[in-house]
């Protein structure tokens, strides 16, 4: 109000901002860049997961739970190992990957405190699958055809460290040195059909696991990912710097995919 600000961008701090966009635009607050109600669907994991099996896109086997009784069977049903964490907190804390029944009780009870309102994530953990981050601006928004519009994918970033390590922790390479041309190739097509389905405006971070040339996708974050600052210096091309023109309308909307 004192400002008398056109438009808020909520894709360069991090969750906080993604959190509130939703809350910013009821209160009559102009989100530009990729929409509030796109946003829901890449942070909300059922909506997230009915996307993903819209587009044919493979996830980890998964589910939720709200106490011990519950978090056993989701167990029983995926197969050990499985990583657990609350569905609540930011950065990767109190995340675990789970081996048995025993252990599985122990964090129920001693790690976290479960409700509805507070689930925990049960997701298979893939041992020795090789995770990799995406990260890629896109103008595909506003458009009725969904083949218009941009998307160029800035960085392919390899872990080479095994998949279960938080990413803000994880060491990583640009180019990736291990991953077929096939595997890039499905990473590819999966970043922009999320993109389009997502109609993103500005920048998407999107994390994969790969195991024996099936590659799974983790989560999308429809926002500048902390990547970004090392795929910008590695590359050139300062992303967020272009992501906001897209946003502002600085930048000719184009046709085309890369």
């Amino acid at each position: 109000e004192r400002e008398q600000c056109w438009g808020a961008i909520a894709q360069f701090g991090g969750q906080t901002p993604l959190n509130l966009a939703l809350g910013l635009q009821r209160n009559g607050v102009n989100i530009i860049g990729t929409s509030p109600q796109s946003i829901e669907i890449a942070e909300d994991r059922k909506l997230f997961a009915a996307m993903l099996h819209k587009l044919g896109i493979p996830q980890p086997p998964n589910g939720i739970a709200t106490h011990e009784t519950e978090a056993l069977a989701v167990a029983r049903t995926l197969g050990y190992p499985i990583l657990v964490r609350p569905s609540f907190v930011l950065g990767g804390r109190a995340m675990q990957i789970v081996y048995s029944d025993s252990e599985l009780q122990h964090y129920m009870r001693f790690a976290v405190e479960a409700s509805p309102e507070r689930p925990v994530l049960v997701d298979k953990f893939l041992e020795d699958a090789t995770e990799v981050d995406v990260d890629c601006i896109a103008d595909v928004g506003g458009f009725e055809d969904p083949r218009r519009g941009t998307i160029v994918i800035g960085g392919l970033l390899e872990h080479i460290e095994f998949a279960g390590v938080h990413s803000g922790d994880a060491a990583m390479v640009l180019p990736p040195h291990s991953l077929s041309p096939q595997v890039i190739e499905t990473i590819r097509g999966y970043t922009h059909d999320m993109a389009r389905e997502l109609k993103v405006v500005g920048l998407m971070n999107v994390q994969y696991a790969v195991k024996h040339e099936t590659v799974y996708c983790l989560e999308v974050n429809p926002r500048a990912s902390r990547t970004v600052p090392y795929v910008s210096k590695a590359t050139g091309v300062p992303m967020a710097k272009v992501a906001a023109r897209l946003m502002t309308g600085q930048l000719h909307r184009g046709a085309g995919r890369r």
